[in-house]
């Protein structure tokens, strides 16, 4: 198949005050959730002036695309789309329908698989095409990429180089500590041929982490940015909860990788560097948290090896034994049946 462009597919934020609460109601529409509980999580962006990182990180990465491309000779424009926030993935669709573009390939911002993370971009390009219309271009979106060494690598550096902000008199009371957006227990054991992949593949990426980083140390995934409803029984244990226990373990430091992320976005700030540093702090836990890929040189390449494996026919790289496909079957990873408010 010939593709003729590329686009990189993200979540999407807030970059002004008066873009939270839009952005907030864009992200919970159709689940009537009440604005009494946005205004909370408006708090959240109002610590960081109202702006979401996200988008500038997706900026910097797509110029760092471009240069990859062009460093390599791949010869693809670039074009990028939001799911919640500009720029809306519709209107880079048009965008793209206007500019020519017949097929393209399709990158999202997760490396996992999973309703949210992996089928929900399906769903968005989708909803993107029938929007702009019959002429619209086909985006067909590049596989998980939890095991390949662009994403693994860059971690596994982030991860040493936090422990080494650390006193190593103790490090044999240091614990490492993966974390990952929560999603619904029922989600997490959903059945079928692709049943219960967020779990095991990020469970197979801390392990890869892990042994390369810091074999030495003992290591958990636990959870954070739980956002449904009480009565809905997510993923446990919340990294907060989990400092408690391992302080109480007699644990004196902590390194929290954000595994399940690819860059220091907000739910990374808020969560990580501001709740559970602050909870380390109470507890007296030496803390460190490791950096997500962002625009490392080895993730951007990563990208650009992808690219070639639908392009070039160049082989999967992959350093897990979980398999990994290029397109998804039709029934994988159904969607929550009730969703709550975000974080």
């Amino acid at each position: 198949m010939v593709y003729d462009a590329f686009v990189l597919l993200s979540f999407g934020g807030p970059e002004k005050p008066d873009d939270v609460m839009p952005f907030l109601r864009n992200v919970v529409r159709g689940r009537g959730v009440p604005d009494e509980r946005l205004a909370e999580v408006y708090e959240h962006y109002m610590h960081f002036g109202g702006v979401s990182p996200i988008n500038q990180q997706c900026r910097d990465l797509l110029a760092a695309i471009d240069t990859e491309f062009a460093a390599h000779g791949i010869d693809l424009p670039t074009y990028w789309g939001n799911r919640n926030w500009h720029p809306m993935l519709a209107d880079t669709v048009a965008q793209m329908r206007d500019d020519g573009i017949e097929t393209a390939l399709g990158f999202a911002t997760s490396a996992y698989g999973g309703y949210s993370s992996c089928k929900q971009y399906w769903e968005d390009i989708a909803a993107a095409r029938a929007h702009v219309g019959p002429k619209a271009p086909r985006i067909l979106k590049l596989r998980q990429f939890h095991d390949h060494p662009g994403f693994v690598e860059p971690t596994i550096e982030a991860v040493r180089a936090a422990l080494g902000t650390l006193d190593p008199a103790r490090r044999a009371s240091t614990r490492l500590v993966f974390t990952a957006h929560s999603i619904p227990v029922s989600m997490a054991k959903t059945a079928g041929p692709t049943g219960g992949r967020y779990n095991a593949q990020l469970e197979e990426t801390a392990r890869l982490v892990h042994a390369a980083a810091a074999e030495d140390l003992e290591y958990d995934l636990v959870w954070q940015s739980r956002s449904g409803p009480p009565q809905i029984p997510w993923l446990e244990p919340d990294i907060n909860d989990h400092l408690e226990a391992l302080a109480e373990k007699g644990i004196t430091d902590v390194v929290v990788s954000p595994v399940g992320f690819v860059s220091d976005h907000l739910e990374v700030l808020w969560d990580l560097d501001n709740e559970a540093k602050e909870t380390a702090e109470r507890l007296g836990l030496g803390y460190a948290r490791a950096a997500t890929p962002g625009v490392h040189p080895r993730f951007v390449a990563m990208v650009r090896e992808l690219v070639q494996e639908r392009t070039a026919e160049a082989a999967h790289t992959t350093l897990g034994t979980l398999p990994t496909w290029d397109f998804c079957p039709e029934n994988c990873c159904p969607p929550p049946q009730r969703r709550g408010a975000p974080r």
